[in-house]
């Protein structure tokens, strides 16, 4: 974790670092606090991202410094607000239960956002080490359940949230990875780093595209396999599982643009039909497939 020092306001938003061909270097959430922001960088890009920033900061009065003291607890789940509030007192139970979406709080050195990269409601703690590890006792004590990484990344997916490395990387458009979203095209004169090559990306519309896929027979979509769209081309999945909440198997895929409602996947040697959705599989607990 690490500041970024410049300015203001209690929200927070996704943001993309782009090389100058347009290809995404890490999706990060940043938090625009009172005199700077605050930037939660992905663990496998954190000295990728400094370096970037380092050299882009040259010129500017850009103070850049990592906050190694700090530690990130993210709770998530229906009842994870709930009970973390419940936990704490004051200024930082009454944050817990009034932010909205993206939105951050700050108590003495502790900040409380309600973010996660989980497609659950919860919320992201950032504070000091030891704090940490009193909150984690607390949490546990309160019955909270610890999940690793594998469990995250069946949530993520999910949620149909991309993970770096899988489903971008820096050979990536955010235009063929589901973030074109993410691109602040206005004002015109806006020159950020890689927009002439997303503009000619853009004009060109040649991008292949990020979609979800949907399997419901007896087999899981897995990364690396192969998508085929008849008549249109070939494709990949780019992550895949089998979706404890659907009781199927979902995978993102980057495929051709033209690419309809339906396509197979070469799994062992056989094509199994395969139905294309938007890529976003489940929110809250509940099916948002359409």
């Amino acid at each position: 974790m690490f500041s970024l020092l410049l300015m203001n306001i209690v929200e927070s938003s996704v943001k993309i670092g782009l090389n100058d061909s347009g290809g995404v270097i890490d999706d990060l959430i940043a938090y625009k606090r009172d005199n700077d922001y605050r930037l939660v960088v992905n663990c496998a890009t954190r000295e990728t991202d400094l370096d970037w920033m380092e050299k882009h900061a040259g010129g500017f009065a850009v103070d850049i410094r990592e906050r190694a003291d700090l530690a990130m607890l993210a709770i998530q789940g229906p009842q994870a607000r709930s009970l973390v509030a419940g936990l704490l007192s004051g200024a930082r139970a009454e944050a817990v239960n009034t932010l909205k979406v993206f939105g951050f709080a700050e108590e003495g050195d502790w900040m409380i956002a309600r973010t996660g990269y989980t497609g659950e409601d919860g919320v992201e703690i950032m504070l000091p080490g030891a704090d940490a590890v009193k909150l984690w006792e607390q949490l546990l004590d309160a019955g909270v359940a610890p999940i690793g990484l594998g469990a995250r990344d069946t949530l993520r997916l999910e949620a149909g949230m991309n993970l770096y490395g899988s489903d971008m990387d820096e050979s990536i458009s955010p235009l063929a990875a589901n973030m074109a979203w993410t691109i602040a095209w206005e004002p015109a004169e806006r020159d950020f780093i890689g927009r002439q090559a997303l503009e000619a990306q853009k004009a060109a519309g040649d991008q292949p595209k990020l979609v979800g896929l949907v399997l419901e027979e007896r087999a899981v979509l897995r990364g690396h396999q192969k998508v085929i769209v008849d008549g249109v081309g070939e494709g990949e999945i780019t992550s895949g599982t089998f979706s404890p909440t659907l009781g199927y198997s979902i995978a993102l895929a980057r495929v051709p643009r033209a690419t309809g409602s339906s396509a197979k996947v070469e799994i062992r040697g056989k094509l199994l039909d395969v139905r294309v959705v938007k890529p976003s599989f489940v929110r809250n607990g509940q099916s948002v497939i359409e």
